[in-house]
């Protein structure tokens, strides 16, 4: 019997099932490889972005640079922006320059005036009640008319003041209480009052009292809103008198572009001129020396009302408030009978006699300054002869003093408040002769701010008007040109 050999595979004999072959390749317990996935498709390419509006039409634009009339459209397009807005930015700031203008004639100036006069009209009601109160018993109505009409005058003033300043502001916050301090004042004035005419020396301590409050008190908040109102009085100025560069610039940028094109349309097609760029270039010539001109005009006008008018109704204004205060402080003199002192260094002076003479040099520096801004006769008249006034009130204060001093109180009285050769003739005339030169210096502040404001009347509409004809007029030339093309 015939074995197979050793170490091989009998072979299957009947019977025996087959058992498949394992590839090679293939180990037992190992998962066949799944079948190839197809290939990926081709990546899509990103959708371009929509280009803006700007891009395109800078593309239009530069395609449009390339060809003749394209670019005269493009010159016919920046001539009519540029006089336009050289039209528009005239109106803008001569528009601005005008209501400052205005606003100096018609508010500040006035309101600051107002100012000063509830400052004059407090002072003079506290003299007349000083000077009253001296004549005790012997009161003449025109002291009391004095008094009353300076009260009701700066009553009116404040009224006017609360009505023209904004809520909450400064301004508005010094008139409430002028409001609230003027009723006071005045109950003190009559109680010293009643107590004057029956005797009692206790009127003169109210008297006194009243008068601090009006000097502590009222004086210098009068005086704070008149410095608010000087203040904003110089605001409107600063408003209103710079030259309009950027309208200046625009205009001369304007010009030169219209010639610019007008020489190259001569180079291009050696015609001397284009009817419609010439309109364009003589109406905004117009404009241009238009703006210069009445700016210029306006700005010398406003300036000489402020040269020869604010300054010199600023510093009448501030003479005349010393004479009230020299006055009241010489009626006080009398009143107080040496009560009062102040001590200056080493030496001791009565106060009110001391404040008189500070008042007096302050009128004195005042109607100095005010001779020297006074530019004619009938502004200078007036001052010096408030100057003659002064001196000779110096020399018989200096008399009623002496008599005081000397123990003649009714000779001194009398030398003050008398009926003839008095101080209070002095004072009367001082005051008439500065009010006179206050009317004619607010006569000529309103006579050249008035001129100023009116050199720049119309302006503004004229040139949006002439801007609007330029423009139309550079567009027509330009299109009188593109017409050769079709």
């Amino acid at each position: 019997m015939t074995h197979p050999p050793k170490g091989s595979a009998a072979p299957p004999g009947p019977g025996t099932p087959t058992v498949p072959s394992v590839p090679p390749q293939h180990h037992q317990g190992t998962r066949p490889p799944a079948p190839a996935s197809p290939p990926a498709p081709p990546p899509t390419p990103p959708t371009p972005r929509r280009r803006t509006a700007f891009a395109e039409g800078a593309d239009r634009l530069r395609t449009a640079a390339t060809t003749e009339p394209g670019r005269l459209r493009i010159i016919g397009a920046v001539l009519a922006l540029l006089v336009v807005t050289f039209g528009a930015v005239t109106a803008w700031q001569v528009t601005d320059r005008a209501a400052a203008a205005d606003d100096v004639l018609h508010r500040s100036q006035p309101l600051s005036s107002d100012a000063a006069d509830i400052y004059r009209s407090l002072a003079d009601a506290n003299t007349a009640a000083s000077s009253g109160f001296l004549a005790g018993r012997e009161e003449t109505g025109v002291n009391r008319v004095r008094y009353e009409k300076g009260i009701r005058t700066a009553a009116a003033k404040l009224v006017n003041a609360a009505a023209n300043s904004e809520p909450g502001s400064p301004s508005a916050a010094t008139v409430a209480k002028l409001n609230r301090l003027l009723p006071e004042y005045k109950g003190l004035i009559e109680q010293a009052r009643t107590y004057n005419r029956q005797g009692f020396p206790v009127g003169g301590a109210y008297l006194r009292y009243a008068n601090e409050k009006m000097q502590q008190e009222m004086l210098p908040a009068a005086e704070d809103l008149y410095k608010k109102e000087n203040q904003r009085l110089r605001a409107d100025y600063g408003d209103a008198t710079p030259y309009p560069w950027a309208a200046i610039a625009l205009g001369v940028i304007a010009l030169a572009a219209l010639a610019w094109a007008q020489h190259r349309n001569y180079r291009r097609t050696n015609r001397v001129l284009n009817h419609g760029l010439v309109a364009a270039t003589a109406a905004t010539t117009v404009v241009l020396l238009w703006l210069v001109v009445g700016h210029s005009v306006a700005r010398a006008g406003l300036n000489d009302s402020y040269d020869h008018g604010v300054r010199s109704l600023n510093v009448l204004h501030d003479a005349r408030i010393a004479s009230l205060k020299a006055r009241g402080n010489e009626n006080l003199t009398l009143v107080s009978r040496g009560a009062e002192t102040k001590k200056v260094g080493d030496e001791t002076f009565d106060a009110y006699d001391y404040d008189f003479t500070q008042d007096m040099e302050t009128l004195g520096k005042g109607l100095a300054q005010a001779e020297k801004l006074a530019d004619d006769a009938p502004g200078e008249q007036p001052v010096t002869a408030a100057v003659g006034n002064m001196t000779e009130w110096k020399k018989r204060h200096a008399a009623a003093r002496a008599e005081d001093e000397n123990g003649e109180y009714q000779q001194a009285l009398d030398k003050v408040i008398g009926a003839k050769g008095t101080t209070g003739e002095c004072f009367d005339s001082v005051d008439a002769n500065l009010a006179a030169a206050l009317k004619h210096e607010t006569t000529e502040f309103e006579r050249a701010a008035g001129d100023g404001l009116d050199a720049m009347s119309g302006l503004s509409t004229g040139a949006a008007v002439l801007a609007v004809l330029a423009a139309a007029g550079a567009v027509l030339g330009i299109g009188r040109r593109l017409s050769e093309y079709r």
